[in-house]
């Protein structure tokens, strides 16, 4: 997962996003909260390999776990 993503100031304003791409994390999670199968992101970008959008959940998950996380009121 490591090398799949970069966060990069000069890319995307620094946000993560799949190397080599300006793919940003965010836009693949919203494709699987949107209910998007893995066929329909790869269609959608067929730069990417399920490896990368793997690679977007792992870091995603990592993120999550190392946060404080806040309830909404």
């Amino acid at each position: 997962m490591d090398d799949r993503i970069v966060v990069d100031p000069k890319i995307c304003s620094g946000k993560p996003t799949i190397r080599g791409t300006r793919i940003m994390v965010k836009n693949i999670l919203g494709m699987v909260a949107g209910g998007y199968t893995l066929s329909q992101i790869l269609g959608a970008h067929p730069e990417l390999t399920s490896y990368n959008v793997t690679a977007a959940l792992e870091y995603a998950s990592q993120v999550i776990d190392e946060e404080k996380v806040i309830p909404r009121a």
